[in-house]
């Protein structure tokens, strides 16, 4: 088989680089080494910048989002049981985040590459990336016992952390920064309305971390922060809504709606970054090449900017015969990659508890936390940050 572009990983990243490239008529096809229904089954982020929202529309996929998402105008902090709203939209002039499920996304994606009739193979073992460095990039796998072969122009890699695309990289071509946190989050997903519908709840307590998120207006999603030693098992849902309530302020725990898991389980937390990513005629995108803490809620969201930057580079080689895009990609992509690594640095650093954050560590929290809810510029530095900073990064 040949193609134009060889893109490596399913899941939403993928998907929505193939969906873009179709619409400029450049040929390509996807490589999953999972079946489509594993995919799927992923829980994972669902608070959508507006940039992501937007390209989704120029995906020729922003129906669903349109019709089922639900926009966020306001965060709320809470620390020392006290609940503090942050205006998102009204320090951002309107800006907004929206609320839609990961799965929804991907299943959106899913549907119009099967209603175009565009390549996916799906069950590939054994994938291997080859001759990226030279002019004529090849992918191999098996598929039913029978090896193989893509030759390509390029190869995106977007399939995740433990992919095979960054692990194809010499060692000594790439640089990985990482910071591992001492703790997790253990989070369930129930069919229960969401606490607060229209705004996402972080919280600072003695006890921990939680948050209170959700999926849409019937299914809402809740963390609680662990320690790593903690098993799944260990915690019922009897146990998990106890704890919940005992981090947040008695409004809000009141107003708990509980029932079901219909999943749980327990995730670390850690900032990783990888540079460069692009060499060759590989190119890294989204978890492939960086992973940030999900408190900022912006995994899913760079990863989209990354493909918003490498499908414009690769159209501009095409359309354009220009090399400047893909010769910029790398760096274009890690300048907002690294402001949103230390945004969500931050974001985990003021509302976790830490192994040293006893009395003296606590106030210095505490005493942050009430600046931020007090001054106008720290809430609007959090709000423009949580919204999404511009796609260009000199702004």
């Amino acid at each position: 088989m040949k193609t134009q572009v060889a893109i490596i990983g399913a899941g939403p990243s993928g998907l929505l680089l193939g969906a873009l490239l179709h619409r400029a008529g450049i040929d390509h096809v996807i490589i999953e080494r999972q079946s489509a229904e594993y995919v799927l089954d992923r829980i994972r982020a669902g608070i959508l910048e507006q940039v992501t929202v937007d390209l989704l529309h120029e995906a020729g996929v922003g129906q669903g989002v349109s019709s089922n998402g639900t926009v966020h105008h306001s965060i709320e902090l809470v620390f020392q049981k006290t609940r503090n709203p942050i205006d998102v939209s009204g320090l951002t002039h309107g800006k907004v985040v929206t609320a839609y499920g990961q799965t929804e996304m991907t299943r959106d994606l899913m549907n119009q590459r099967k209603a175009l009739g565009l390549d996916t193979i799906y069950e590939a073992a054994d994938v291997e990336l080859n001759d990226f460095d030279s002019t004529h990039p090849r992918v191999t796998y098996t598929q039913n016992g029978v090896r193989q072969s893509i030759d390509c122009d390029f190869i995106a890699g977007c399939d995740g952390y433990h992919g095979v695309s960054r692990a194809s990289i010499p060692r000594s071509s790439i640089k990985e920064y990482e910071k591992i946190y001492p703790f997790g989050w253990l989070g369930i997903l129930a069919d229960v309305p969401p606490v607060s519908p229209h705004a996402i709840i972080y919280a600072n307590s003695e006890r921990g971390f939680a948050l209170c998120s959700m999926r849409s207006l019937t299914r809402s999603r809740y963390y609680v922060q662990c320690p790593m030693s903690d098993k799944v098992e260990q915690w019922t849902d009897q146990r998990f809504w106890d704890e919940i309530r005992f981090r947040l302020d008695e409004d809000t725990a009141s107003r708990i709606i509980t029932g079901p898991s219909i999943e749980k389980s327990i995730a670390p937390l850690r900032s990783f970054v990888a540079e460069p990513m692009r060499v060759g005629r590989l190119f890294l995108a989204g978890d492939a090449a960086h992973i940030v803490p999900p408190t900022g809620a912006k995994g899913l969201n760079l990863a989209a900017t990354d493909v918003k930057f490498l499908s414009d580079a690769l159209i501009s080689f095409y359309q354009e015969k220009s090399s400047l895009g893909i010769d910029h990609y790398s760096d274009r992509c890690l300048r907002r990659i690294w402001r949103a690594e230390r945004f969500s640095w931050w974001l985990t650093s003021l509302m976790h508890r830490f192994p040293d954050t006893e009395g003296f560590g606590q106030k210095i929290q505490e005493a942050e936390l009430d600046y931020l809810i007090s001054s106008e510029s720290m809430s609007r530095s959090l709000a423009e940050n949580y919204v999404g900073l511009p796609l260009d990064a000199t702004k």
